[in-house]
């Protein structure tokens, strides 16, 4: 009988031991939890990053289609856009505007925030663009050729002086004058047909749509996104690259992203979408 208590006891505490085995104590479940509350707090997450991206007009289409991309590839960023004149935004931009990324349709615009100690780095061309005329579809002035943008009663809308289209133009003009056909005095009879002078080159393709003029040189990706307006090719030896640039902002809160968002435009993403909207690659 005592025999049998011995063994029946040691089978009791062998059971009891396993049974501990299987069930940590409170205390020990206690020293798991530190370890894996603390790598769950070190795990990365992603911080919302809002850019703000003044661009010139002219890449108004191209930019809204950059935006979609860009935020779906990039969870947790919002891109809001500000599209005009790049000389009128590179001057709110000088006075403080909260600008992340300046796109210009130039490179004159950009250096000047370069020179001004107010950019983040130098600028970066990403696309390149040429010069067509513009008339309503239905062509109310009989214009065929650039020649008629001399022509006497002709209404040409233009931008401000100031708006990089206005400089390309007037260069496109100074070829033309010495072009075959053309009179001398061309750029001089073109500059007194100008009827009105617009903030961007979007409100020179406007105005032509609703015929309030005649004729108005523009970028060819600007004619290329109108249905309401015929173009009118210039000679290829009288034409005018344009080449933008951008930079990002130096007093951005966002600069790491800023930068980011313009390598991204002017790498293959980005120029993908400009080509399909018309732009060259930056020569």
């Amino acid at each position: 009988m005592t025999s049998r208590l011995v063994v029946l006891v040691s089978v009791l505490l062998l059971a009891a031991c396993s049974g501990a085995g299987a069930s940590p104590s409170p205390s020990a479940a206690a020293s798991v939890a530190p370890t894996t509350a603390a790598y769950v707090s070190a795990a990365p997450s992603a911080e919302p990053v809002e850019l703000t991206i003044y661009a010139a007009a002219s890449l108004k289409g191209a930019l809204e289609a950059a935006k979609a991309a860009y935020e779906t590839a990039n969870p947790g960023t919002t891109v809001t856009l500000s599209t005009g004149s790049s000389a009128a935004l590179e001057t709110q931009i000088e006075q403080g505007a909260p600008a992340d990324v300046f796109l210009s349709a130039d490179t004159t615009n950009p250096k000047k925030l370069v020179d001004a100690g107010l950019a983040d780095g130098a600028a970066v061309t990403f696309a390149g663009n040429e010069l067509t005329v513009i008339v309503p579809t239905d062509n109310p002035a009989g214009i065929t050729s650039p020649k008629d943008l001399a022509r006497s009663g002709v209404k040409v809308i233009a931008a401000g002086d100031e708006v990089p289209i206005t400089k390309y133009a007037t260069q496109l003009v100074d070829n033309l004058a010495k072009e075959a056909g053309y009179p001398a005095d061309f750029a001089a009879k073109y500059t007194a047909n100008i009827a009105s002078k617009e903030e961007d080159v979007k409100s020179v393709v406007a105005k032509i749509e609703i015929g309030e003029g005649d004729a108005g040189i523009v970028y060819v990706t600007d004619a290329k996104a109108s249905t309401k307006v015929t173009t009118i090719d210039v000679p290829p030896s009288a034409n005018v690259p344009a080449t933008y640039a951008g930079v990002v902002v130096k007093a951005s809160k966002n600069a790491a992203a800023a930068k980011a968002f313009l390598d991204w435009f002017a790498g293959p993403d980005g120029q993908a979408i400009l080509s399909s909207f018309g732009f060259q690659p930056p020569s």
